[in-house]
């Protein structure tokens, strides 16, 4: 594969909040977004479009309170259309539904729109880029799932790279200005190699700086990014 060094300054880091300590989130929050994190990310599981349930809507009410972080909300679960107006209502930023669950995908982000938040479609690693090809023009960004959605822990799966590589190219050719977003064991090494594949916003999980207890992302966050930096023009 061949790849180009993108401006690693102008890379965006996402918290996926499922890696927190949610026992302790509004002191998290504020930690945060003290330490220069761009923005949470919030893993919405139903048990049923992913065999998992994990965070409900009170958790970005809570970030809304004590934080000024954009939260976009990533939706795994079926009928995503009947949660957008609550999502509304919660001062949400932006919405990732899976292509995977919506047979109007066109339809849903056009509603996402009209309530006046941003829109994302997510993509799981076994689904053919393909079938993004007239949905580009109707979102600001694409999630690329490195991993089965559900859990947190799982190695990326090789072909994650290729993947984004393909959709940088096809976006860069066509002019367009969708962000790259990946999520999944995003460690040093696999986040470089997605940068020089074209991603543009990373999010971080229990790969990155949210691993072990206590836990001081003073250090931990700053240091990440300079071990990705490094690791940019090796890989």
């Amino acid at each position: 594969m061949i790849s180009h060094i993108k401006d690693i300054s102008k890379v965006k880091y996402s918290a996926s909040v499922m890696c927190l300590d949610l026992g302790n989130l509004e002191r998290e929050f504020k930690s945060l977004e003290s330490v220069g994190i761009d923005e949470l990310h919030f893993d919405i599981m139903d048990g049923s479009f992913v065999p998992n349930i994990t965070l409900g809507f009170d958790f970005i009410k809570l970030a809304k309170q004590v934080t000024k972080l954009p939260c976009w909300a990533h939706l795994m679960i079926e009928k995503p259309s009947r949660y957008l107006k609550r999502l509304a209502d919660l001062k949400c930023d932006g919405i990732f539904i899976h292509l995977e669950s919506c047979l109007h995908s066109h339809r849903i982000l056009n509603q996402i729109h009209e309530l006046g938040m941003k829109s994302g479609v997510a993509v799981n690693p076994m689904t053919p880029l393909i079938e993004l090809e007239y949905l580009l023009d109707s979102v600001s960004r694409v999630l690329i799932m490195g991993v089965e959605p559900g859990y947190a822990g799982q190695k990326i799966l090789p072909q994650t790279f290729e993947r984004v590589q393909i959709l940088s190219r096809k976006i860069e050719h066509e002019g367009g200005a969708v962000k790259i977003e990946v999520d999944g064991n995003i460690n040093v090494v696999n986040g470089a190699k997605l940068i020089r594949m074209g991603a543009d916003i990373l999010v971080l999980g229990s790969s990155s700086i949210f691993f072990g207890f206590p836990r001081n992302y003073e250090e931990s966050f700053p240091q990440f990014k300079e071990e990705l930096k490094k690791q940019v023009n090796l890989v």
